[in-house]
C-alpha cells in the first residue's frame, strides 16, 4: 500500500469511529474541500509575489495547517468517490503536457487555446 492509500485508509477510520459517513458526501466533501482552499488563499491575501515566496514563520504554519486540510478533505472525497487521485493526477498531467506542448508554452503563461 502506498503513502497515499495508507492517508486514505486511516481518514476512512477517522471517520468511520466518528459515525460520520452520512455527513461525507461527495457535495459535503467538495463544499468543505473549497472551504480550506479558501481559508489557504487568506494566508497569501494581499501579499506581493515575493513575500508569499518568503513567508513569515506564522504565516508558513498557516498555511501548512490549510494545505493538510485541503488534502486531507481531497483523499477523504477521493475515498467516497472511489477515485484513485494519483492516477487521476497522472492521466492529467498526460493530458497537459499534450495541450501545453513545451516548444509553444515555455515562459508564458497563456491558455492552451491560445498557444
Amino acid at each position: 500500500m502506498t503513502e497515499l492509500g495508507s492517508l486514505q485508509e486511516r481518514l476512512r477510520e477517522f471517520a468511520d469511529a466518528r459515525e460520520w459517513g452520512r455527513f461525507h458526501s461527495p457535495k459535503n466533501l467538495a463544499m468543505a474541500l473549497s472551504a480550506e482552499a479558501g481559508e489557504l488563499l487568506e494566508v497569501f491575501q494581499w501579499l506581493t509575489e515575493e513575500e508569499s515566496r518568503g513567508l513569515a514563520p506564522a504565516a508558513r504554519a498557516a498555511a501548512e495547517e490549510e494545505i493538510a486540510d485541503v488534502l486531507l478533505y481531497l483523499v477523504r472525497l477521493c475515498d467516497e468517490l472511489g477515485v484513485d487521485p494519483l492516477a487521476a493526477a497522472e492521466r492529467k498531467l498526460a493530458e497537459n503536457a499534450r495541450k501545453y506542448p513545451v516548444d509553444k508554452a515555455r515562459g508564458n503563461a497563456r491558455k492552451y487555446t491560445e498557444l
